[in-house]
């Protein structure tokens, strides 16, 4: 089968850090499913791999998010039957989507939205397990229609976990939802999504709080160098509310949060898939739930770019477009 990956990760992205790689097509034992792969998206988490983790194989095929069909089952397999259409972010530590055929956990699978196409499908898996992970079970938000009058605020939204988080507190939630951009077609896209209220986080966040007449967030999420925005965090969050990150900051002092009295949640979808824990199950459920929703129209796909056919020269387009920091929504390939 074809892959696509790399055999010397590579910080520096070169033509050659992606790779044509002949593969063997795996055999499905166990809980696994064998997935025929029609579409993925490409994630921070690609690049970041492709940086820094040596494979141990000989060779690492990166993408931790994918649509496809089932083609084959192991004996242990219930959740599903061959030729169901799924979609899934797949687990750290086994080979990626990036291949025509893919092994996965049934457990951290779920039913493809049956109203998007594949492309649209791929760009929603990592983002949603992270974004509702970091909202339901972190931060432990309630998930009712009935007003608290509390506010959430999440810097860097206009990314794909932002887009997809921004939809999940303002319809399943009753939060006041602010966000973060600082280029107009990224204001005019969190707004599209349901964001009450987006500052620039090229400015003082708080300043511009007190500008608007907000009182202090309840919650804030941080997607994105959170180093660089701790003391406005500090500044503009309540008095023991909640802070959850997903990113790795340079540095992260937790005293500054002590004063306020501040609880810190750091969200990582792939714990679950990594140490097998007793709820891994939550993510299938967690998917099936999105694809209902998105049937039903309550939240939409946050595809942003549509790069083409899954090859080396459009995966190589992807991590540039992503190590550049401009990416809106989700980048997303398909077919081979």
């Amino acid at each position: 089968m074809k892959a696509f990956g790399y055999t010397h990760n590579s910080e520096t992205l070169t033509a050659q850090s992606i790779l044509a790689i002949e593969l063997e097509t795996p055999t499905a034992t166990g809980h696994d499913l064998l997935i025929e792969v029609n579409a993925i998206s490409v994630n921070p988490v690609d690049t970041k791999i492709r940086a820094n983790v040596a494979p141990e194989q000989g060779y690492k095929v990166l993408g931790w998010d994918g649509v496809g069909i089932v083609k084959a089952v192991g004996e242990n397999v219930s959740l599903f039957n061959i030729g169901d259409r799924v979609f899934y972010a797949g687990d750290l530590s086994r080979q990626g989507s990036n291949a025509e055929f893919q092994l996965v956990d049934e457990r951290i699978v779920g039913r493809a939205p049956s109203s998007l196409t594949d492309a649209q499908a791929a760009a929603l898996p990592l983002t949603s397990i992270t974004a509702y992970e970091m909202l339901f079970d972190r931060l432990e938000v309630a998930k009712n229609k009935q007003k608290s009058n509390k506010s959430i605020l999440v810097i860097g939204a206009a990314g794909g976990v932002g887009s997809i988080l921004v939809q999940l507190a303002k319809q399943l939630t009753d939060l006041t939802v602010v966000g973060t951009a600082s280029r107009e077609e990224s204001v005019t896209w969190l707004k599209e999504l349901g964001a009450d209220h987006v500052l620039d986080h090229s400015k003082s966040l708080n300043e511009q709080r007190v500008e608007l007449g907000l009182k202090e967030f309840d919650y804030v999420i941080g997607l994105t160098h959170t180093d660089q925005y701790q003391d406005e965090i500090v500044a503009c969050i309540k008095p023991q509310g909640k802070f959850a990150l997903i990113d790795d900051p340079d540095s992260f002092d937790i005293l500054k949060f002590k004063r306020k009295c501040i609880s810190v949640h750091w969200e990582f979808m792939f714990t679950r898939s990594l140490f097998t824990t007793t709820d891994i199950t939550a993510q299938h459920n967690l998917l099936n739930e999105i694809s209902e929703l998105i049937d039903a129209g309550t939240l939409k796909t946050t595809l942003g770019q549509n790069l083409g056919t899954i090859n080396p020269e459009n995966l190589y387009k992807a991590h540039q477009i992503l190590e550049s920091h401009t990416s809106r929504g989700k980048l997303v390939l398909e077919g081979f």
